[in-house]
């Protein structure tokens, strides 16, 4: 039975580096002849970066990334009498775009694959940018081996392009793909992919690519599965790796002849030759593949802080930043803040700065210093104090006669916004900011204060996630980073005497339930109602949802771990009378 040498190339590549996107492409062809490798197969839209979004309006990029892809077939140029076949996705362009995979041989493009299924839903929008591929669905001979290549969505169809290049003759398909992470996808998509392969009699390469790109958080997760849908090996989730294996090929025509569909008695599809390696291997000299951990294996609060870790460390880096600052209230949410940056970016590189005012309690400054020695950052305090005084007197005349009310709230987090907004500009500091998905949700947040800066961490979770985020960490290395009581006190923005979260929301594991069906699972007041929440309680909540659109306009980016998260997930008009 013959055997395929295959190189899952698991890279993070960056959205518009083209040309470093092709050296590190070509590199990896490099070492994947090296290895004797049949075929490398890598991510969607490898060469521009996915995803290229409003780029693809620029003819000059399009014509940039073919150029590289021109480069990137000269290496695949035989050595010492052996080639290696790279599959890598591109831009390609004729009257109009295409989503597309360039088959490269020999130091030439043999064939180009053009994405059939083009999703359009959640943050997916490519039918703003391509049209589908048409036509008869060819495939290559690799090494004796009968070869498809597909792209992403169209493994998704149970009856799409796999299938039927499955149905005529294909042994093996490539799949290439730009997934995003959300809590567990990975699961899910094994689960289909192993659906898939066995439905098909027919093995499955997969390549997703690793990294983030703004908001969305790309976890990796490649795979090798084989006809009976068995995973053979799976490449480390959220990390950059090459993982090279050896897939035996069985005949599969017995599982063909006995299954009852008739899709099975296709036409044979067309059949391009490609050079593919010479040398006769042992299936005993390959490599021995590393064996990641099952995805099962990574609870969801394990998936999520990795993903938020690589989300952070990639936007502030990639965005021209080596250090972030936060205002550390002696909280949860700046607590988490602090400690996922620290994690993505180094302790030297994270600055907690303190900045209490009249209505700070002595515990919330001693909880942030205790965090700041626990993680090992820089720490500051500055009382905003005379700044404060400063507003007040300044305005007084102005609110002569009129009572205190959230006017003098939001002055003292505007304040604060300000102080961290020009330690930024002094010292280049991102200014990662601390409000979670609960706070965006209804609000409970102040614009061009609390809200302000350049990155929402965990701007897509939900308060009682964050708190299972900081145990779960706590107890990973088995020692305690987040202190016990941030973890138990009562949570407050302390604006003003006494003040705590529950005097204006409901607590959040209530508050967190409705949340969850009305925004991630789109119910209707009706049917939180009948779920059994206060008709009240919900008509409150789902008013706060609508009326704070437009502060989410106005917020930084948050990265996305949800199936549902505001921003490219969510697009309700700022301007709404509808209510339910």
């Amino acid at each position: 039975m013959p055997d395929l040498r295959i190189a899952l190339c698991q890279l993070d590549l960056v959205v518009g580096d083209l040309e470093a996107n092709g050296d590190a492409i070509v590199s990896t062809i490099d070492d994947a002849n090296a290895a004797g490798c049949d075929l490398a197969v890598f991510p969607e839209l490898a060469v521009s970066g996915y995803p290229p979004e409003d780029l693809l309006l620029s003819p000059r990029f399009v014509a940039a990334n073919q150029r590289v892809v021109e480069r990137i077939a000269e290496a695949t140029k035989r050595s010492s009498g052996h080639g290696c076949v790279a599959v890598v996705g591109f831009v390609d362009s004729d009257h109009d775009l295409f989503n597309a995979a360039a088959v490269c041989v020999d130091g030439a493009v043999r064939g180009v694959y053009h994405k059939r299924e083009l999703p359009n839903y959640a943050v997916f929008d490519e039918e703003r940018y391509f049209k589908p591929g048409r036509g008869p669905l060819e495939l290559y001979r690799v090494g004796g081996v009968k070869v498809g290549v597909s792209i992403c969505e169209d493994l998704w169809d149970p009856a799409g392009p796999v299938a039927r290049q499955a149905a005529g003759g294909a042994e093996v398909v490539v799949n290439l793909s730009a997934s995003p992470f959300t809590g567990g996808r990975q699961r899910e998509r094994e689960h289909m992919m192993r659906t898939r392969a066995s439905d098909a009699h027919c093995a499955i390469v997969y390549v997703n690519r690793v990294g983030a790109q703004d908001e969305l958080v790309f976890d990796g997760g490649s795979m090798l599965i084989d006809s009976d849908g068995a995973v053979v090996t799976r490449v480390e989730p959220f990390a950059e790796q090459v993982l090279i294996a050896d897939l035996e090929i069985a005949p599969s025509y017995r599982g063909r002849l006995l299954d009852p569909r008739g899709a099975r008695r296709a036409r044979p599809s067309k059949v391009l030759e490609c050079t593919g390696a010479t040398t006769v291997r042992s299936p005993a000299s390959a490599p021995t593949p590393p064996r990641a951990a099952q995805p099962s294996d990574l609870s969801r609060e394990a998936e999520i802080w990795e993903a938020l870790v690589v989300g952070t460390r990639a936007y502030v880096t990639r965005n021209g930043f080596s250090d972030a600052v936060i205002g550390l209230s002696g909280g949860l949410d700046s607590s988490a803040v602090a400690t996922i940056a620290v994690d993505a970016l180094g302790a030297d590189h994270v600055h907690g700065v303190a900045m209490p005012s009249r209505y700070s309690s002595d515990h919330s400054l001693t909880d942030a210093e205790a965090l700041a020695e626990n993680l090992g950052i820089e720490f500051r305090t500055i009382p905003i104090e005379p700044a404060h005084g400063a507003f007040t007197e300044m305005l007084g005349p102005s609110f002569a006669g009129l009572d205190e009310d959230l006017t003098e709230e939001n002055l003292q987090a505007r304040i604060r916004g300000v102080t961290l907004m020009a330690l930024s500009n002094k010292f280049g500091w991102m200014v990662l900011t601390t409000g979670n998905k609960s706070e965006s949700a209804v609000g409970y947040s102040t614009l061009y204060g609390d809200s302000a800066g350049g990155l929402a961490v965990i701007g897509d979770v939900f308060k009682t996630d964050v708190y299972a985020l900081c145990r779960w960490r706590n107890e990973r290395d088995g020692s305690v980073v987040v202190p016990e009581s941030v973890l138990t006190k009562a949570p407050s923005a302390e604006l003003r005497p006494g003040q705590r979260d529950d005097q204006s929301l409901p607590s959040y594991e209530i508050l967190d339930a409705i949340l969850r069906d009305y925004v991630e699972h789109d119910r209707g007041t009706d049917e939180l109602i009948a779920a059994g929440h206060p008709a009240e309680l919900v008509e409150r909540v789902v008013r706060l949802v609508d009326r704070a659109e437009y502060k989410r306009r106005q917020s930084p980016p948050a990265l996305r771990v949800t199936a549902r998260a505001f921003g490219k997930d969510w697009r309700r008009p700022m301007t709404n009378a509808f209510v339910g």
